[in-house]
Formats: structure tokens, C-alpha cells, sequence
């Protein structure tokens, strides 16, 4: 999760960027998403609506500035809304692929757990007053774990948020040092010696943007040659029909198990003890889960989209495919070649040192969300 510096009511840029020019946004009309918009995402944007405050006015001008790169945004005032169970209706409903929330605790803690990403715009209050407050300064921190990004209109408040929340300080992993890989291989089935054995991991929610059924055919194949090549798909069940539609799947093909969701720390252990973490999505932002592998010298074979193309160089950062055929060709080359591990691994690291922590700035909205393409395991 990064931080940056964002727009105040003013219409001030953010901090540490140079002011430029806004193009005209695009009309909404009737409350409802349009069709076929050039890619654009549909994002749910969460804020205090109070007519003439300074928060009000800011969720319109970053509405108009999203809507004026191509995606819609579906704008609620928080107060209209109980809990996460609404929250959650109306992310079925409308078909929200991501979301935005203006103030860390009255927009933020709506969005927790539902299984889309989302980033976060301080609004002051919650940096002033609600951080005092135990149980709020509590869920103001579990909303910064989950968010992809968080925007701090003045350097001071980015500051204030960094002391409090030392762990939001970017793409920070930290693996259980108690997990057990061996019991991890038992429960997923996996009999084979784990000296010999190359496990690829897959984390996502099960959902089809995610695509994780893309691999399956190929990788059953390749380990009916090479039996010590696994596939291990780890994740929420997002989409319940379509989670039956995967166990089914993935229940025939020889090779590849279906793992629940686990907590973050187990995650990252499993993460740190795969030979390779993989993703197959077919819409993809700035992957959380590529990005932790980077972090924890793990090297990524990643679908060949724009969104994983931004992050993974390919045969620099990680391993770029096409189809499932170039996926297991690559996957035999990464195998059988230490000193491409070992560069891949090297850049992938310095990669994540440099671009993607706490310090680093994005320079408008425009670009801060398209991290939230896709999901973080997402």
C-alpha cells in the first residue's frame, strides 16, 4: 500500500507533483454504469456528502478527474449507509470492480472484506480526531492494510498517518516463522518430497476476472510428465457459482489443488517457500500478491496484460506469457535455470525497494487508480 500526496478542496495538486490542466469529465447519466466505455473501470467512491463541505467537494472534483481518464464512478455518501452487509449489495448490484473512499474511518471501514481492492483518501477528521479514539484508530488501521493505496493532501498528514501506522509504509511483507511447509504439502495433498518438488502458486479470489481455471489443462499435462510440479491455487470464494465451477475443475486435473483463503502472515510464508508465484488474470492493476513475491525474492510468471506488463519486465522482473503453452514452456525454463532465478529474483527485489514504498508519490488519481485494476491477492 503507497501513499501519496492528493487534491484538497482547493483544488490544490498533490504534494510534491506540478498542477496540470484537467480535461473536461464525461457525463453520467441516470445513476446507472454505461456500457462499453473503453475499459474503463466501474468504481464505487465512498464520501461524506454534506452540501458545501470541504469533503463534499473534493469527492466531485476526483469523480470528474476519474471519469475524465475513462472509468465510472458511482459516488454515495457514507452516512446513507449501516454496515458492510449494504455495502455489499450494492457492490453485486451494480457490478463495482473497485472502490475509493474518502476519510479512512466513515468511508474506509465500509469497504473491509469484501474482496474488492480499493484505495483511500485521508479527509483530515480521521487524522485529527477519530485517531484518538481506540477502537476507530484499531479499524483505521485494518482498512490501511487492506487499501492499495492511501492519498494525504499535505506532507504533515502523510507523516502522522506513517507514525501511527508503521506497517503502511508500502509493499511490506512478513511471513509466519512458525508455519509449517510440510503440513501446509499434507493438507494440500501433495505427497511428494519437498527437496524435489517445484510448487507455483496462484493467489486470487475466485472470480473470472482472476481467470484461475486458465492454467489448469496445461499444468495437469505438464505434471503428468514431471510429477514433482504442482499448481496451488489460494483464495477467497468470491463468486459462488463460480467457485463451484472451479472445485469442479480443479478436483479432476491431476496437479493442481484448491487451498481456502489463509491469514496474511501464513500467505506470506507459502509465498516465501513456492518456487514461483503466478498470475493468470485477465484484468489486472498493480498485483499485490506479484509485487509481495518480489519482495520475499520469489520469481513471478505473470499473464501478458497491460497491468502486469507495467510491474513485470519480461526475463528482468519476472517471466511474461502469453498462453498456457508459453506458460509451461517458461515454467521449464525457470526450472531448469538457477542463474535466471537468481537475476530475475535480484531485479524483482530492487524493483519493489525503489517504486513501491511509503515515499513514493503518485502523481494524480488518473494513475492511482489503476493500481486498483484487479484485486491484491489478490
Amino acid at each position: 500500500m503507497g501513499a501519496a500526496g492528493g487534491t484538497d478542496p482547493a483544488g490544490r495538486p498533490p504534494a510534491g507533483s506540478a498542477s496540470r490542466p484537467r480535461p473536461r469529465a464525461r457525463s453520467r447519466r441516470g445513476g446507472r454504469w454505461p456500457g462499453g466505455d473503453g475499459g474503463g473501470m466501474r468504481l464505487l467512491f465512498l464520501a461524506v456528502l454534506r452540501p458545501h463541505t470541504g469533503n463534499a467537494v473534493t469527492a466531485q472534483r476526483v469523480r470528474d478527474h476519474l471519469e475524465a481518464a475513462g472509468h465510472v464512478c458511482l459516488l454515495k455518501d457514507a452516512f446513507d449507509f449501516d454496515g458492510p452487509s449494504e455495502i455489499a449489495a450494492l457492490i453485486q448490484a451494480e457490478a463495482v470492480e473497485a472502490a475509493l473512499a474518502l476519510h479512512l474511518y466513515r468511508g474506509g471501514r465500509l469497504l473491509l472484506g469484501h474482496g474488492i481492492p480499493f484505495g483511500i483518501i485521508f479527509g483530515g477528521t480521521d487524522l485529527n480526531e477519530d485517531i484518538n479514539q481506540g477502537e476507530k484508530h484499531q479499524v483505521m488501521g485494518k482498512v490501511l492494510e487492506e487499501a492499495r493505496f492511501a492519498v494525504a493532501f499535505t506532507e504533515s498528514m502523510k507523516e502522522m498517518a506513517r507514525l501511527q501506522w508503521p506497517h503502511a509504509k508500502g509493499i511490506a511483507t512478513a511471513p509466519n516463522t512458525a508455519f509449517n511447509w510440510d503440513a501446509f504439502l499434507q493438507r494440500a495433498d501433495i505427497q511428494q518430497s519437498a527437496d524435489n518438488l517445484h510448487v507455483f502458486l496462484l493467489i486470487c479470489g475466485l472470480r473470472q476476472v482472476k481467470d484461475p481455471l486458465y492454467l489448469v489443462d496445461a499444468f495437469a499435462e505438464w505434471h503428468r510428465e514431471e510429477p514433482n510440479v504442482y499448481m496451488v491455487i489460494v483464495g477467497p470464494e468470491v463468486d459462488p457459482v463460480f467457485t463451484r465451477e472451479v472445485k469442479a475443475k480443479v478436483k479432476r486435473a491431476t496437479g493442481v489443488r484448491l487451498i481456502p483463503e489463509m491469514p496474511q502472515g501464513d500467505l506470506h510464508a507459502v509465498v516465501k517457500k513456492c518456487f514461483a508465484l503466478v498470475n493468470s488474470s485477465v484484468s489486472e492493476g498493480m498485483s499485490a500478491a506479484i509485487l509481495e513475491a518480489m519482495d520475499l525474492e520469489v520469481p513471478v510468471l505473470a499473464r501478458n496484460i497491460p497491468g502486469n506488463a507495467a510491474v513485470v519486465t519480461h526475463e528482468v522482473t519476472g517471466l511474461l506469457f502469453s498462453d498456457p503453452q508459453e506458460f509451461v514452456q517458461l515454467a521449464k525454463r525457470l526450472v531448469s535455470d538457477p542463474a535466471l532465478e537468481k537475476e530475475l529474483v535480484a531485479n524483482g527485489r530492487r524493483y519493489v525497494r525503489m517504486y513501491h514504498s511509503w515515499q513514493v508519490e503518485r502523481d494524480t488519481y488518473q494513475h492511482l487508480v489503476r493500481t486498483l485494476e484487479g484485486s491484491p491477492e489478490d
